[in-house]
């Protein structure tokens, strides 16, 4: 008898131990806590009366009805849509109010007062109604002080349940963090066009640095709040950081005969790349009242992000607005580039199809589609074009020409750029053999060449490291030759730091370039080498984006010079050696299969 009470007390307090979880995991507000606790002990208390009772119906019912109570709590205390906070919990007050040209604003210190933000500052009026799909417009002026102390909604896109983003967090990045200050649903609005800006507290009157970041999420997905790559960090070095949202998915890249036709510019198909343009603008004309010099900007972007850059160093709109790129993980630069780019007929009859899936003849019928019912056509139309006005050409085919925007770049991948596209993807020997012929064809036998393989084990890893070269490592290499040619300084790095996070993934870098590596001993994930490996790649961006040289090392005496990659075969590891935080240079190992990409894109020497 006392073993099955210990059992149902177990089984009960596992029960209501998943339906707690439930609620943080998919941040129902407080009130569902309280509730579900209270359903609880109702349960406790029929059960008691119906086992006096004596009847086993009784009971299944009572058990029955506490599930479908939690049910119906789980939906009444849904999370509720909030702004996201520009400085999470505790903020350090109000900041003095700066004039802009379209009105004043007034942001927030961070809790030590050491860095100031300013949320949500249009930099173009909402791309709703009728000028959904048309090129980006000056916002209206305001009157009074915006208070900019929330960042404004991500740009509307596909959105997944609570849930399922916390149970990513916990799967993929194992840095899942439990709170009730975050039991809340960020807003997703086509009204996106908002920048953030973060400087410092403690600054000169003018002339700081300025770094301006485009986010990635294959021009689908992505918010600017991101902490990996917040510009807190790098404001506490004297940057002053911009990002912006960006139209994304079919709302940025649709391309329309008939949205042709009614641009003053003959343009369709790069909204969300005029976006970014306009945001450089924007830039460009208010950035000094925040003490930054529009005379050294710096362009920066990680993944979709990255080939964005990539267009804007070879878009003649965006001709003077930076002096300096950082690509982090993906170029356009290759012959044909393998993702977030298509031709300019591709993207016309992707749109053609579009419309036709969705029953429409025109673009008004279009226009008059709620964005809820097109925001998953962003997994067809996510891709920049050459559109003939952001993009007279493909950004191989401008440098080739000697045309491009940026005086120096720094740029480079990561060692397991594939580890998050391919986590659950596991290939076997029978498998490597297929995907190889497949995507090589007449070139396979070189690559088995390459890779030998012998058991699935290895199959699998060579699958990875190839898919990882085609989609990202092969592109930076394009990108590195082509800067060469056109005399540009350039240094390129490898990110190899492992950690109890994304480690060298993808997008794993940037927590330790934009300085946002956690204190040592405040994380579970990141460690002392981290800490020091993330103060290095800091300095490294901060000299880079001051004055166009990542050198300038300090005193740490595993460091070592970073050398230009004339021969597009230097790079500078972060990593780790011995156990040990190391930045150190070393050489491409990849080049043979890069040589077989040369001869199946028709690279010209």
């Amino acid at each position: 008898m006392k073993i099955g009470k210990v059992l149902k007390a177990l089984c009960f307090l596992l029960i209501l131990g998943l339906m707690l979880a439930v609620l943080e995991l998919n941040k129902n507000t407080v009130a569902g806590w309280a509730l579900t606790l209270a359903a609880a002990a109702g349960y406790l208390l029929l059960r008691r009366k119906t086992a006096r009772a004596g009847r086993g119906a009784l009971r299944f019912l009572c058990s029955a009805g506490w599930i479908l109570c939690f049910t119906g709590i789980l939906v009444l205390t849904w999370p509720p849509v909030k702004r996201v906070p520009a400085v999470e919990g505790k903020n350090g007050g109000p900041t003095e109010i700066v004039a802009l040209r379209d009105g004043d604003v007034r942001g927030v210190r961070t809790a030590d007062g050491a860095v100031e933000v300013f949320a949500g500052i249009p930099y173009a009026a909402p791309p709703v109604g009728e000028l959904r799909w048309r090129e980006p417009a000056d916002p209206e002026p305001w009157e009074g002080v915006l208070e900019a102390d929330s960042f404004a909604p991500m740009s509307m896109q596909p959105v997944n349940l609570p849930l399922y983003d916390s149970l990513v967090q916990i799967i993929g990045y194992h840095d899942y963090k439990i709170s009730l200050r975050d039991n809340y649903r960020p807003p997703v609005s086509e009204d996106a066009l908002y920048v953030n800006v973060w400087r410092p507290a403690e600054r000169p009157e003018s002339g700081l640095p300025v770094l301006v970041y485009i986010h990635g999420g294959s021009l689908q997905t992505g918010q600017p709040w991101y902490g990996d790559y917040s510009g807190e960090g790098l404001a506490r070095e004297g940057v002053i950081v911009v990002n912006m949202g960006y139209r994304l998915g079919v709302f940025g890249y649709l391309a329309l005969k008939e949205l042709a036709a009614e641009s003053e510019h003959g343009t369709t198909g790069n909204y969300g790349l005029l976006d970014q343009i306009k945001a450089l603008e924007w830039v460009r004309d208010n950035i000094a009242a925040f003490g930054g010099d529009p005379g050294n900007v710096t362009l920066a972007g990680e993944s979709a992000g990255s080939a964005s850059v990539s267009a804007l160093c070879t878009s003649p709109l965006a001709s003077g607005l930076f002096r300096r790129a950082i690509l982090e993980s993906s170029t356009l630069a290759s012959v044909k580039p393998p993702h977030s780019f298509r031709l300019f007929g591709e993207a016309l009859a992707s749109g053609a199809e579009l419309m036709e899936r969705h029953g429409v003849s025109s673009a008004a019928e279009l226009r008059s589609l709620s964005a809820e019912a097109l925001a998953d056509e962003a997994y067809t139309q996510h891709h920049i074009t050459v559109d003939g006005y952001a993009l007279t050409m493909t950004p191989h085919e401008s440098y080739r020409a000697g045309i491009h925007n940026e005086e120096a770049v720094l740029h480079g991948y990561n060692l397991h750029e594939s580890g998050a596209f391919l986590v659950f993807d596991h290939t076997d020997r029978n498998g490597f053999d297929k995907r190889v012929r497949d995507y090589f064809g007449e070139y396979a036998e070189e690559v088995f060449a390459l890779y030998p393989v012998s058991s699935d084990e290895e199959a699998d890893e060579a699958w990875r490291e190839i898919w990882g070269a085609v989609f990202f490592d092969y592109p930076h290499y394009c990108l590195n030759r082509l800067a060469v040619a056109n005399g540009i300084p350039v240094w390129e790095y490898l990110f190899s730091k492992d950690n109890g996070r994304l480690g060298s993934w993808h997008s794993g870098e940037e927590v330790y370039f934009y300085g946002n590596v956690p204190k040592p001993g405040t994380s579970r994930v990141y460690d002392d080498s981290d800490w020091v490996l993330g103060s290095v790649a800091k300095t490294r961006f901060r000299n880079f984006i001051t004055r166009g040289n990542p050198n300038d090392i300090g005193e740490e005496e595993f460091l070592e010079g970073w050398a230009q990659n004339l021969t597009s075969e230097d790079l500078m590891e972060f990593g780790e050696r011995d156990g040990a935080a190391s930045a150190r240079m070393t050489k491409e190992w990849k080049l043979p299969l890069y040589e077989i990409f040369d001869r199946m894109d028709g690279w010209e020497a």
